[in-house]
């Protein structure tokens, strides 16, 4: 029998395939098979949105085409049958035209790194091709489902915003007033924007959308859907049969059949449990347009819904009734709408089908609890005939009385109309607000006898509290026939608290949270019903207090708008040096059309291999025994390579790369796996066998290492000043410490190499992302026994970095070239998103303990520190981040006393290492935090403390390094004002008097940033010029473009010193062929320091060529260039920076180790949930003082982006590790970064003018980094707003809130009745599920 034929369409070609693997995804697809690289694998698991593609669907019943967008990794090829998929090349490129919103989200500088940029276009493109002019919330719910690491959001924002009606407004018009006539705080808002400020961007110049220019949908494919008798299509893979049924007949025939067989629709379920958890399924089935699962019907009883419906398709619909009905018929739908729209981001709700997300009882599902208190019934069909069961606890919690035969066919879903005197309530509370699990969800439903007032019916179930959805079926019961009324809510809560129980050693931790959560939502209820009684009834109906009313309204939230202010370039300056202009990035457009390569990009190589890695499953343990037989005996499989195989090459400074006799942590590189294919490489892996013996000490926190003494090297000091004395003589003292836990780089691109041995005298070429070519050059040189110059390691660009891509790339790196030099193959080394995690270690978690000697006014006279940072199990970074973390650590301060201490501690976690900021965000964090507390000691506030300790004028640090505060004090006062700090601070204490329930905050956070690297040496760059015969440039550095805009900012060098245009300039890459001996990019100095290496190369051609430049002075670069040739003069020329000085003396604890400060302020107001511990960050001014910006656009896209990577830090990015040192949060699902629902609502950004002339490159400043630490304004401010919190409910006292301050930390931080009411496990009792390390 001939095998079926795969028939569907991509980018408008026809796609036939004959012999399909079902197990074979869209995203490798298209990436291997059609050789589409520009959508990219993020995470593998639907969390990213990297990989957004469009699929549209004809559908012959309504001769409608349906577009959407869709995550490729999660959808299998199989179910592509009869569509036409979009990927950003079907767009637009560079050779042909560009689409608008390609050229948009480029000229708006919405890209950096620009790997995620491809999956923020189609989202974009997908919501066009469906609302060619969107409203703002339809266009921030299109890109809820995408994460981008590098801008912060706001300038993608921005760019799809020129595509809305109105495109400088929100439409919202609440109250019938413009979003930005709004006032917050009860002040009006003043348009901050400076109009001498140039625009960004213009929006006149842009490409208009034209929707007839867009790609038909094939008709080939709607001729077959309208003509070809459907038929069961079956594809046969090695492993996988995938069967498509398109009749209910068929359907429920192969149900038959095929019993334990999965039901699949969007694969959003079962896809993710095969790919991260191993499950197997030889049988798929896969309906395929069968009308009934579509069905659409009113009825008596309710709405019936089909099953194959997606939860997109299922928001639109109950969206359009609960406008048109009564709200007191759809009370279900109300609170099933709301949690649809926050439900995971826009592709995964377009895949998703309510039957699968019902039938795969996830014990966090949103949904299943609502629709049970709803008495939802589950329509279902199988050979002996249909049935209806109702959709209860006992089918929740997999009751076999009350499930699903193994045979039945879920058909449709029947939701009824709720009644009078009926309230249904939906509650969730997640890490992030939206596209984010939940932690506990809830669906609650009560009904009242006529009249209102005493409980007839009531329902509570719960999720994310047990191993499955649990019922307070008992409670409830037992309130039946009692009035509702606040007298009540106690016993209620302690009912649901006795039946809900929760081990304190529970799967996901955060039991005392869970708990709280458990009656915080009962008292919303509560709340909730109490309203909509009064609204019925208000004379019978319980009275809510006046500051009760605040649980039930939302957090702020407005659209996001934001206002910049630059510096003007001098009028005098020649209109084509572009030096200070916003230049756009000179690779935005192709991030924007996937034309931009990136190292897994590159084509495969003649017969290319693949390298995967078998990690340790423990902590601290002795290898017994390795069994490699079994992987070995594989299909494919090559070699798999050990520590006995590299032997003594096995270690290179510190670092050792495979594990000898040896573990120290989970997820330490054991052997590497290299076969003729990923997928082969990777099931081979699975396959070696590894006997451990646990060894003890097991130290993974700070607090272990401080026990066990277990630190690397000695301890680093710096002292100024005389402490003790200083102790003696003031007015209070006061200890404390602060614990900031660590931070996943969460770069879009994972780590990626691809080694290519050139098969003569040793020779070997690396292409890797990686932010230190020469380190790479220099290990694996060591490690295959060659010299420098037969090793080449070249950079294209890097999908960003972080830090993340220096010591742990290289030992990957090293590994992976043994194994091409063995074998005489290329191969290629790409690790997914959760061993990336697993492995690279991240930013490194700190304890500060501090005690501080101060004046009543506040003056800060003695200080004595003491930093642990939590190292991991190899030494890599650590002790300089200590370093760096006591140099820094007075941030904008004067201490005239000041003792710190610093050590690294050795803990058995995978090795932390640099990341943005490097020691600083958290040195920084004890500093603030100690001055806070001295200013709740004073009766002052933070701010006051701040000023009064400030650096003043021209001082010293504690390391005796003169410089002038003057800047300094300008953004502080700068900032002060542009934020109205003392109107908006009257404001709040009004708004927080007035809600109970609801608090705002708001901090003023100052910024000193030194900028240099602490040696001369590691500061010194290089740089090569050409100049061709045709007048164009070539120009190489040694600085990697990792998302910052070195490249087009060393463009900008070499245009303005050699008067060229900027076009005629280009830059192919960095490598090691033709800049050697670079240093790391990082430590924000890369364009400073190549760029002064570029400025001479391009000063000695210039002087080369002077004469004959002055001789025909009119003439081009072509004409230049011949008369240069022509006379035998060099068009090459290198350029040199020796590095700046500077030094420090550890002994001494004096130097000089930085170049320069970066100051800058922000001031940063929020407002939290005291029920849900929600925070919403509301508004953040920041001023920054950048020298001369060479770049206004890349230099507040750096800004901005470092400011809200800083924010995640503090607030809601959370490394979960288990008891034995395993890292649970391996990926977006788990970990969460900030998304675009994070961003601050109003977002002010202003650069002072240009400061005074300095040695930097044309006085500009570096500012990588210095923005990360502003993030701590939105930390500041929500402990302000914990603190009235708790100064309302009489709770006085010092308390410790640590970072980052998750919803947990700031929920249970409000104490309230609530968390005094939850019982409370004994430390010690028991084994948490988690633990802070």
């Amino acid at each position: 029998m001939d095998p079926i034929q795969l028939l569907f369409y991509v980018n408008g070609q026809k796609v036939v395939e004959k012999n399909v693997d079902p197990e074979m995804m869209l995203l490798p697809y298209l990436r291997k098979n059609l050789r589409l690289t520009g959508t990219k694998y993020g995470c593998g698991g639907g969390g990213c949105g990297a990989c957004t593609v469009m699929i549209s669907r004809y559908n012959p019943s309504t001769k409608a085409i349906r577009h959407h967008p869709v995550n490729a990794c999660l959808t299998p090829i199989c179910s592509l049958h009869g569509t036409a998929v979009t990927t950003v090349e079907g767009l637009g490129n560079t050779r042909t035209r560009l689409h608008p919103i390609q050229e948009r989200i480029a000229k708006c500088h919405g890209t950096q790194c620009g790997f995620c940029t491809p999956g923020m276009v189609m989202s974009m493109y997908a919501l066009l091709r469906n609302h060619p002019e969107p409203t703002l919330d339809q266009l921030t719910d299109a890109l809820g489902g995408n994460l981008c690491r590098c801008t912060g959001y706001r300038p993608i924002i921005d760019a799809c915003k020129t595509f809305c009606k109105a495109s400088a407004c929100c439409q919202s018009k609440e109250n019938g007033v413009c979003c930005l006539d709004q006032e917050i705080n009860g002040l009006a808002e003043s348009q901050e924007e400076d109009k001498t400020s140039p625009e960004l961007f213009s929006e006149e110049e842009f490409l208009p959308l034209d929707p007839t220019q867009e790609l038909i949908f094939p008709p080939e494919l709607m001729r077959i859907a309208e003509k070809q008798p459907p038929k069961t299509r079956v594809f046969y893979g090695e492993r996988v049969t995938w069967i498509s049924p398109v009749t209910l007949k068929e359907l429920v025939e192969a149900k038959f059949k095929y019993p334990q067989a999965p039901i699949v629709m969007g694969y959003t379920s079962v896809g993710p449990e095969v790919k991260f958890k191993g499950v197997f399924h030889p049988i798929i089935i896969s309906p395929d347009r069968i009308e009934e699962l579509g069905v659409i019907s009113q009825a008596r009883d309710g709405l019936t819904l089909g099953a194959g419906l997606s939860l997109d398709q299922v928001k639109d619909i109950l969206a359009d009734i609960v406008q048109k009905l009564p709200e007191e018929k759809t009370q279900t739908y109300r609170a099933l709408l709301k949690h649809l729209r926050t439900l995971a981001g826009s592709q995964i709700r377009n895949m998703a089908s309510l039957g699968g997300h019902i039938v795969s009882r996830h014990l966090d599902s949103d949904l299943n609890p609502l629709l049970a208190v709803g008495n939802c019934t589950l329509n279902l069909l199988s050979k002996d005939g249909e049935r209806r069961i109702p959709l209860s606890e006992e089918f929740l919690r997999k009751c076999p009385e009350a499930d699903l035969k193994p045979q039945e066919v879920l058909v449709s879903v029947n939701i009824p109309w709720s009644r009078k005197w009926e309230f249904v309530s939906a509650f969730r509370q997640a890490q992030r607000q939206q596209n984010a699990l939940a932690i506990v969800n809830s669906g609650m439903r009560v009904l009242f006898r006529e009249g209102g007032g005493v409980i007839e019916e009531l329902s509570i179930l719960y999720g994310g509290v047990g191993s499955t959805i649990i019922s307070a079926k008992n409670s409830c019961q037992r309130l039946i026939g009692r009035p509702w009324n606040e007298g009540m809510l106690d016993t209620r809560c302690r009912l649901v608290l006795d039946e809900v129980t929760l081990a304190a050693s529970a799967p996901g931790g955060k039991v005392e949270f869970k708990r709280t959560l458990i009656i915080s939502f009962l008292f919303k209820f509560y709340l909730e019903v109490s309203q909509g009684l009064k609204r019925e009834d208000p004379g019978h109906s319980p009275s809510l207090a006046g500051n009760h009313e605040s649980a039930l309204d939302d957090l702020h939230s407005k659209h996001p708008w934001r206002t910049l202010t630059h510096q003007n370039v001098d009028p005098a300056q020649l209109p084509q040096d572009p030096i200070g202009r916003p230049i756009m990035h000179l690779s935005g457009i192709k991030h924007a059309t996937g034309e931009a390569i990136y190292c897994d990009d590159m084509p495969a190589v003649d017969r290319e291999l693949f390298l995967t890695f078998v990690t340790s499953s423990r902590a601290h343990a002795k290898i017994v025994s390795i069994d490699l037989s079994e992987a070995l005996s594989l299909p494919g499989v090559v070699d798999i390579i050990t520590a006995d195989h590299l032997q003594e090459a096995n270690t290179f400074g510190t670092e050792t790369f495979l594990a000898t006799d040896e573990v120290h942590c989970v997820g330490h590189l054991v052997c590497a796996v290299i076969a003729d294919s990923e997928t082969r490489a990777k099931q081979a892996a699975k396959q070696v066998k590894v006997v451990y013996q646990d060894l003890a000490p097991l130290i993974l926190t700070i607090e272990e290492a401080i026990q066990h003494k277990s630190f690397f090297k000695s301890e680093r000091k710096l002292e100024c000043g005389n402490v003790d004395e200083a102790f003696k003589i003031v007015d209070q003292i006061l200890e404390g410490e602060i614990h900031i836990g660590g931070q996943e780089h969460f770069y879009m691109e994972t780590q990626s190499m691809l080694v290519v041995p050139k098969g003569e005298d040793g020779e070997i070429d690396i292409y890797v992302s990686t932010q230190f070519p020469k380190y790479i050059q220099d290990i694996v040189a060591a490690t295959l026994k060659l010299s420098a110059n037969k090793v080449m390691c070249h950079v294209r660009r890097v999908g960003g970095a972080f830090g993340g891509k220096v010591g742990k790339t290289s030992i990957l790196a090293a590994i992976t070239a043994f194994a091409a030099s063995k074998h005489g193959r290329a191969v290629r080394c790409i690790l997914e998103r959760g061993e990336d995690m697993l492995i690279t270690g991240g930013r490194h978690p700190y304890l500060g303990k501090y005690k501080a000697g101060f004046m009543n006014e506040g003056r800060i006279l003695a200080l004595d520190v003491e930093h642990y940072c939590n190292g991991g199990c190899s030494l890599d970074e650590s002790l300089w981040v200590i370093e760096m973390g006591l140099l820094k650590l007075d941030n904008a301060y004067k201490f005239p006393n000041l003792r710190c201490r610093g050590w690294a501690c050795r803990t058995n976690l995978p090795s932390n290492t640099a990341l943005r900021g490097f020691g600083f965000p958290q040195a920084g964090l004890v500093t603030e935090a100690c001055i806070t507390e001295v200013a709740i000691k004073c009766g002052l506030s933070p701010e006051q403390v701040r000023t009064i300790n400030m650096y003043k004028h021209v001082d010293t640090t504690h390391y005796k390094q003169e410089f002038s505060a003057k800047a300094l004090s300008e953004c502080w006062r700068e900032c002060m004002a542009k934020c109205s700090y003392f109107e908006r601070k009257a404001a709040i204490g009004k708004f927080n008097a007035e809600n109970s329930w609801k608090k705002r905050g708001m901090a003023v956070i100052p910024l000193k940033f030194p900028v240099g690297i602490g040696s001369v040496a590691m500061g010194q760059a290089a740089a090569l010029v050409h100049i061709y015969l045709d007048g164009s440039a070539l120009v190489s550095h040694g600085g990697i473009e990792m998302g910052q805009g070195v490249h087009t900012k060393m463009i900008q060098v070499v245009s303005r010193e050699l008067r060229m245009p900027m076009s005629s300039v280009h830059l192919r890459g960095t490598s090691t062929e033709t800049v050697p001996n670079t240093n790391a990019s990082g430590g924000s100095v890369v364009a400073d320091l190549n760029g002064l290496a570029v400025k001479d190369a391009c000063q000695t051609l210039l002087k080369r060529l002077e004469p004959i430049i002055s001789k025909n002075p009119q003439g081009t670069w072509k004409d230049w260039a011949q008369t240069a040739f022509d006379q035998s003069i060099s068009l090459s020329a290198v350029g040199y920076f020796r590095g700046y000085e500077s030094n420090i003396d550890w002994e001494k604890g004096e130097g000089h180790p930085f170049e320069y400060f970066v100051f800058g302020a922000a001031c940063s107001e929020v407002e939290i949930n005291c029920l849900t511990g929600d925070h919403k960050n509301i508004r953040t001014n920041i001023v920054m003082d950048v020298g001369h910006s060479i770049n206004p656009a890349l230099d507040i896209g750096q800004v901005e982006g470092a400011f809200i990577q800083g924010m995640g830090l503090y607030t809601i990015e959370e490394l979960s590790y288990s008891p034995q040192g395993t890292l649970y949060s391996r990926g977006p699902n788990q970990y969460k970064i900030p998304a675009i629902c994070d961003i601050p609502t109003e977002m002010h950004i202003s650069f002072l003018p240009p400061s005074e002339h300095s040695n930097t490159l044309y006085s500009s400043k570096g500012l990588g980094e210095s923005g990360v630490f502003l993030g701590c304004s939105v930390f500041f401010a929500i402990h302000d707003a914990v603190k009235a919190a708790r100064q309302e409910r009489g709770i006085s006292g010092p308390w410790k809130l640590n970072s980052p301050l998750t919803p947990e930390k700031i929920r249970m931080a409000c104490e309230d009745k609530f968390t005094k009411m939850i019982p409370r496990d004994e430390p010690g009792s028991y084994v948490p599920c988690n633990i802070p390390v």
